[in-house]
């Protein structure tokens, strides 16, 4: 219960995107919604759809103006928090004729009328994080629950996504990291041949390596970390943590499986549970290609 409380709770971080309320959010929406978000209401962050996964922008949610209302139609896809949120940021297009720059981002209270959240998805891994399809049918919000400005959404869903990868770097190495503690124990204590698995030099090089990588993955992360409290920016950094530690994650939790051996595949160590997990992370907020294709483009704009 533990392990699935805390992956959770790590896999909530889309919550944290309502920290951009502090940056773009008009004074009458942090005082609606900060408080709420800090004690009693999950936000959702509502951005993919059916046609737009790595291609973020191509999405079709639209938003009407009409009158001092804008009216929201559409599907988002994806959507983790979303049952259980209190409160939506959505991505929707307010003007087609200018592609993603008028892309414009709303707040929506969960139960505003014409918005339903549908089935669970039954995932591979984060089951107890749940993700849900959004549908927009009719929504009517103010305009004053417009986050920032009109046709700016997506430089700020820029900044949350970049953000939000180094927050999965953490949730990565934490997983990494946890994948190890359980397993070390085993090896100190199961023997073969009469000696601790751990005595055996094809295992210790094995960990060693392990915990290198790991090590390495977490120094990226607090790097990027360090970066963003400086104000730099972080765009290829932040690219290069969520991309390495999720590689790492994956490779760390599925050799731990294997170091553990029969008991390593069943439900009772927990570590086939992190194994499953592992892999999310190699594919929402920006897959692996996504990241290399980022930190590709930027490495040779250093050498232009």
């Amino acid at each position: 219960m533990l392990l699935a409380f805390s992956f959770s709770a790590a896999s909530s971080f889309t919550h944290s995107d309502f920290a951009s309320f502090t940056v773009w959010a008009s004074d009458r929406l942090k005082d609606q919604w900060l408080p709420r978000l800090a004690t009693d209401t999950v936000g959702a962050f509502a951005l993919s759809e059916a046609a737009s996964g790595s291609d973020a922008f191509a999405l079709k949610t639209s938003a009407v103006a009409d009158g001092g209302d804008y009216v929201l139609e559409g599907e988002k896809m994806w959507i983790s928090n979303s049952a259980e949120a209190g409160v939506f940021l959505i991505m929707a297009n307010t003007d087609f004729s200018l592609g993603y720059r008028g892309i414009t981002a709303f707040v929506v209270p969960a139960d505003a009328p014409g918005l339903s959240v549908g089935k669970r998805e039954d995932k591979l891994g984060i089951r107890s994080s749940s993700t849900c399809p959004v549908r927009l049918e009719g929504v009517r919000v103010p305009k004053s629950s417009v986050l920032g400005e009109v046709g700016k959404g997506y430089k700020y869903a820029i900044e949350i996504l970049n953000e939000g990868r180094v927050g999965i770097g953490a949730q990565m190495i934490g997983l990494a990291q946890g994948a190890l503690d359980r397993t070390l124990p085993y090896l100190l204590e199961r023997k073969q041949f009469g000696s601790p698995i751990a005595d055996f030099q094809g295992v210790q090089h094995q960990v060693a390596q392990l915990a290198t990588e790991l090590e390495a993955a977490r120094l990226l992360v607090y790097n990027v970390a360090r970066m963003k409290e400086a104000g730099q920016p972080i765009v290829k950094e932040a690219a290069m943590a969520k991309l390495y530690s999720a590689q790492v994650a994956e490779k760390t939790a599925s050799k731990c499986v294997e170091l553990m051996g029969g008991v390593g595949f069943t439900v009772d160590y927990g570590v086939e549970k992190l194994y499953r997990d592992a892999k999310i992370g190699s594919i929402y907020e920006g897959t692996s290609n996504v990241q290399l294709n980022t930190i590709a483009k930027l490495v040779y704009a250093d050498h232009k």
